[in-house]
Protein backbone atom coordinates (compact mmCIF):
# COMPACT_ATOMS: atom_id res chain seq x y z
CA UNK A 1 0.00 0.00 0.00
CA UNK A 2 1.20 3.27 -0.41
CA UNK A 3 2.52 5.13 2.21
CA UNK A 4 3.66 8.54 1.14
CA UNK A 5 0.62 11.05 1.60
CA UNK A 6 1.07 13.87 -1.18
CA UNK A 7 -1.29 17.09 -0.27
CA UNK A 8 -2.15 20.19 -2.16
CA UNK A 9 -3.91 22.94 -1.31
CA UNK A 10 -4.24 26.47 -2.08
CA UNK A 11 -6.48 29.52 -0.60
CA UNK A 12 -6.59 33.29 -1.54
CA UNK A 13 -6.28 35.39 1.33
CA UNK A 14 -4.69 38.67 2.29
CA UNK A 15 -1.22 38.54 3.44
CA UNK A 16 0.49 41.28 4.49
CA UNK A 17 4.03 40.14 5.09
CA UNK A 18 4.67 36.83 2.91
CA UNK A 19 8.88 37.65 3.27
CA UNK A 20 8.30 36.81 6.87
CA UNK A 21 5.87 33.87 6.41
CA UNK A 22 8.49 32.09 4.01
CA UNK A 23 10.35 31.61 6.80
CA UNK A 24 8.26 30.52 9.22
CA UNK A 25 7.13 27.86 7.41
CA UNK A 26 10.48 27.09 5.89
CA UNK A 27 11.47 26.32 9.67
CA UNK A 28 7.80 24.07 10.14
CA UNK A 29 8.34 21.81 6.41
CA UNK A 30 11.99 21.53 7.24
CA UNK A 31 11.49 20.10 10.98
CA UNK A 32 8.50 17.87 9.79
CA UNK A 33 11.13 16.91 6.79
CA UNK A 34 8.46 17.69 4.03
CA UNK A 35 9.34 18.04 0.90
CA UNK A 36 7.56 20.20 -1.96
CA UNK A 37 6.99 23.52 -2.85
CA UNK A 38 4.75 26.18 -0.93
CA UNK A 39 4.07 29.86 -2.95
CA UNK A 40 3.16 32.76 -0.83
CA UNK A 41 2.48 36.15 -2.66
CA UNK A 42 -0.13 38.99 -0.98
CA UNK A 43 -3.13 37.37 -2.48
CA UNK A 44 -2.57 34.60 -0.69
CA UNK A 45 -0.80 30.61 -0.59
CA UNK A 46 -0.58 27.34 -2.36
CA UNK A 47 1.67 24.55 -2.11
CA UNK A 48 2.39 20.90 -3.11
CA UNK A 49 3.93 18.98 -0.24
CA UNK A 50 4.67 15.40 0.52
CA UNK A 51 5.83 13.26 3.43
CA UNK A 52 5.33 11.23 6.36
CA UNK A 53 1.30 11.20 7.21
CA UNK A 54 1.37 12.38 10.48
CA UNK A 55 4.08 15.16 9.94
CA UNK A 56 2.64 16.93 7.08
CA UNK A 57 -0.94 16.40 8.80
CA UNK A 58 0.40 18.74 11.83
CA UNK A 59 2.10 21.02 9.35
CA UNK A 60 -1.64 21.85 7.78
CA UNK A 61 -3.55 21.62 11.21
CA UNK A 62 -0.75 24.51 12.25
CA UNK A 63 -1.49 25.93 9.17
CA UNK A 64 -5.34 25.88 9.55
CA UNK A 65 -4.17 27.61 13.42
CA UNK A 66 -3.45 30.97 11.25
CA UNK A 67 -7.14 32.46 11.59
CA UNK A 68 -5.75 33.48 7.66
CA UNK A 69 -5.79 29.96 6.73
CA UNK A 70 -8.42 28.70 8.53
CA UNK A 71 -10.22 27.70 5.76
CA UNK A 72 -7.64 26.17 3.81
CA UNK A 73 -8.96 22.62 1.90
CA UNK A 74 -6.41 20.07 0.67
CA UNK A 75 -6.60 17.39 -2.00
CA UNK A 76 -4.75 14.31 -0.60
CA UNK A 77 -3.20 11.54 -2.92
CA UNK A 78 -0.75 8.80 -1.97
CA UNK A 79 2.30 7.28 -3.45
CA UNK A 80 5.13 4.69 -2.95
CA UNK A 81 7.73 7.57 -2.83
CA UNK A 82 8.25 11.10 -1.94
CA UNK A 83 7.84 12.73 -5.94
CA UNK A 84 9.69 15.94 -5.01
CA UNK A 85 13.54 16.19 -4.83
CA UNK A 86 13.87 19.00 -2.29
CA UNK A 87 11.84 21.62 0.01
CA UNK A 88 11.04 25.12 -1.82
CA UNK A 89 9.54 28.05 -0.52
CA UNK A 90 8.92 31.12 -2.49
CA UNK A 91 7.79 34.41 -2.60
CA UNK A 92 5.82 35.03 -5.43
CA UNK A 93 3.91 38.38 -6.85
CA UNK A 94 1.04 36.12 -7.38
CA UNK A 95 0.78 32.67 -6.56
CA UNK A 96 -0.81 31.66 -9.69
CA UNK A 97 0.21 34.17 -12.69
CA UNK A 98 -2.16 35.60 -14.69
CA UNK A 99 -0.99 39.43 -15.34
CA UNK A 100 -4.46 40.57 -14.90
CA UNK A 101 -4.21 42.81 -11.38
CA UNK A 102 -8.34 43.32 -11.19
CA UNK A 103 -8.87 39.79 -11.05
CA UNK A 104 -9.02 39.96 -7.15
CA UNK A 105 -10.17 36.48 -5.65
CA UNK A 106 -8.87 37.41 -2.15
CA UNK A 107 -11.56 40.20 -2.48
CA UNK A 108 -13.89 37.51 -3.20
CA UNK A 109 -14.70 34.23 -5.03
CA UNK A 110 -16.54 33.45 -7.55
CA UNK A 111 -19.35 31.49 -7.47
CA UNK A 112 -18.19 27.68 -7.50
CA UNK A 113 -20.04 24.30 -8.70
CA UNK A 114 -19.60 21.18 -6.36
CA UNK A 115 -18.80 17.71 -8.21
CA UNK A 116 -22.45 16.37 -7.17
CA UNK A 117 -23.86 19.67 -8.66
CA UNK A 118 -21.62 19.03 -11.94
CA UNK A 119 -22.44 15.84 -12.24
CA UNK A 120 -26.29 16.45 -12.25
CA UNK A 121 -25.76 18.68 -14.52
CA UNK A 122 -23.58 16.98 -16.96
CA UNK A 123 -25.61 13.75 -17.15
CA UNK A 124 -28.70 15.67 -17.61
CA UNK A 125 -26.97 17.33 -20.17
CA UNK A 126 -27.91 21.25 -19.19
CA UNK A 127 -28.29 22.79 -15.49
CA UNK A 128 -30.88 23.16 -13.62
CA UNK A 129 -32.67 25.87 -15.24
CA UNK A 130 -32.41 23.81 -18.37
CA UNK A 131 -29.65 25.77 -19.75
CA UNK A 132 -26.60 23.92 -21.95
CA UNK A 133 -23.41 24.00 -20.15
CA UNK A 134 -20.33 24.16 -21.20
CA UNK A 135 -17.20 23.29 -19.70
CA UNK A 136 -13.70 25.17 -19.86
CA UNK A 137 -10.81 23.69 -19.28
CA UNK A 138 -8.07 26.16 -17.89
CA UNK A 139 -4.75 23.99 -18.10
CA UNK A 140 -2.03 24.43 -20.74
CA UNK A 141 -2.49 22.49 -23.79
CA UNK A 142 0.23 19.40 -23.02
CA UNK A 143 -1.71 19.34 -19.44
CA UNK A 144 -4.82 18.81 -21.76
CA UNK A 145 -3.50 16.35 -23.98
CA UNK A 146 -3.02 14.05 -20.16
CA UNK A 147 -6.61 13.80 -20.08
CA UNK A 148 -10.19 16.03 -19.72
CA UNK A 149 -13.75 16.04 -19.81
CA UNK A 150 -15.58 15.00 -22.47
CA UNK A 151 -16.13 17.76 -25.00
CA UNK A 152 -14.38 20.80 -22.91
CA UNK A 153 -13.49 23.66 -24.19
CA UNK A 154 -9.43 23.41 -25.45
CA UNK A 155 -8.04 27.09 -26.68
CA UNK A 156 -4.42 25.46 -26.72
CA UNK A 157 -2.79 27.99 -24.48
CA UNK A 158 0.70 27.60 -23.43
CA UNK A 159 0.61 29.03 -20.40
CA UNK A 160 -1.93 30.87 -17.96
CA UNK A 161 -0.99 34.29 -18.96
CA UNK A 162 -2.85 33.63 -22.55
CA UNK A 163 -6.17 32.53 -20.40
CA UNK A 164 -7.49 35.99 -20.95
CA UNK A 165 -6.77 37.00 -24.42
CA UNK A 166 -7.89 33.49 -25.63
CA UNK A 167 -11.22 33.81 -23.19
CA UNK A 168 -11.80 37.38 -25.06
CA UNK A 169 -11.61 35.89 -28.38
CA UNK A 170 -13.81 33.00 -28.11
CA UNK A 171 -16.90 34.56 -26.00
CA UNK A 172 -19.24 33.90 -28.68
CA UNK A 173 -18.76 30.15 -27.55
CA UNK A 174 -20.19 30.94 -23.83
CA UNK A 175 -22.94 33.68 -24.94
CA UNK A 176 -26.11 32.27 -23.08
CA UNK A 177 -24.86 29.54 -21.60
CA UNK A 178 -23.67 28.22 -18.04
CA UNK A 179 -19.99 27.96 -18.07
CA UNK A 180 -17.71 26.02 -15.75
CA UNK A 181 -14.13 26.18 -15.55
CA UNK A 182 -11.76 23.36 -14.13
CA UNK A 183 -8.11 22.92 -13.66
CA UNK A 184 -5.96 20.41 -11.77
CA UNK A 185 -6.99 21.79 -8.20
CA UNK A 186 -8.86 24.65 -8.24
CA UNK A 187 -6.68 27.32 -7.94
CA UNK A 188 -6.38 28.87 -12.29
CA UNK A 189 -10.51 28.12 -12.36
CA UNK A 190 -10.45 30.28 -9.55
CA UNK A 191 -9.22 33.48 -11.05
CA UNK A 192 -10.95 32.33 -14.77
CA UNK A 193 -14.20 32.43 -13.87
CA UNK A 194 -13.49 35.49 -12.26
CA UNK A 195 -12.42 36.85 -15.19
CA UNK A 196 -14.80 35.39 -17.16
CA UNK A 197 -17.67 36.65 -15.39
CA UNK A 198 -15.83 40.38 -15.16
CA UNK A 199 -16.42 39.79 -19.36
CA UNK A 200 -20.06 39.34 -18.70
CA UNK A 201 -20.59 34.75 -18.95
CA UNK A 202 -22.03 33.36 -16.20
CA UNK A 203 -19.45 31.22 -14.97
CA UNK A 204 -18.53 29.22 -12.01
CA UNK A 205 -15.77 27.36 -10.87
CA UNK A 206 -15.99 23.43 -10.24
CA UNK A 207 -15.01 22.92 -5.93
CA UNK A 208 -11.72 21.50 -5.64
CA UNK A 209 -10.56 21.06 -9.34
CA UNK A 210 -10.12 18.15 -10.99
CA UNK A 211 -8.59 16.62 -7.83
CA UNK A 212 -11.87 16.98 -6.29
CA UNK A 213 -13.94 15.42 -8.89
CA UNK A 214 -11.80 12.22 -9.08
CA UNK A 215 -12.42 11.77 -5.52
CA UNK A 216 -15.92 12.54 -5.65
CA UNK A 217 -17.34 11.20 -9.13
CA UNK A 218 -14.13 9.27 -10.35
CA UNK A 219 -13.52 8.71 -14.32
CA UNK A 220 -17.26 10.17 -14.89
CA UNK A 221 -17.45 12.10 -17.86
CA UNK A 222 -13.57 12.23 -18.14
CA UNK A 223 -11.44 10.88 -20.63
CA UNK A 224 -7.69 9.87 -19.80
CA UNK A 225 -5.51 11.09 -16.64
CA UNK A 226 -4.96 14.03 -15.13
CA UNK A 227 -1.16 16.05 -15.04
CA UNK A 228 0.41 16.45 -12.06
CA UNK A 229 3.63 18.69 -11.61
CA UNK A 230 5.17 16.61 -9.52
CA UNK A 231 7.34 13.36 -10.21
CA UNK A 232 4.36 11.18 -10.78
CA UNK A 233 3.20 13.08 -13.73
CA UNK A 234 -0.27 12.05 -14.13
CA UNK A 235 -2.60 10.59 -11.79
CA UNK A 236 -5.86 8.38 -12.73
CA UNK A 237 -9.11 8.77 -11.48
CA UNK A 238 -8.22 6.85 -8.21
CA UNK A 239 -5.88 9.14 -7.42
CA UNK A 240 -3.01 6.62 -8.15
CA UNK A 241 -0.06 7.32 -10.24
CA UNK A 242 -1.34 6.86 -14.05
CA UNK A 243 0.09 3.59 -15.00
CA UNK A 244 1.55 5.09 -18.52
CA UNK A 245 2.12 8.67 -19.60
CA UNK A 246 0.90 10.44 -22.27
CA UNK A 247 2.62 10.27 -25.25
CA UNK A 248 4.74 7.04 -24.27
Amino acid sequence: MASVLNVSAYLFTRIDDPAALRVTLRERALAAALRGTILLAEEGINLFLAGETDDLRGFVEELRADPRFAALETKDSWSDAVPFGKLLVKVKREIIRMDRPEVRPQDGRAPAVSPDTLRRWLDRGTDDEGREVVLVDTRNAFEVDYGTFAGAKDWRIERFTQFPDAASSHLDELAGKTVVSFCTGGIRCEKAALYLRGEGVDAYQLDGGILGWFAAQGDAHWQGDCFVFDGREALDAGLAPAGSAAGA
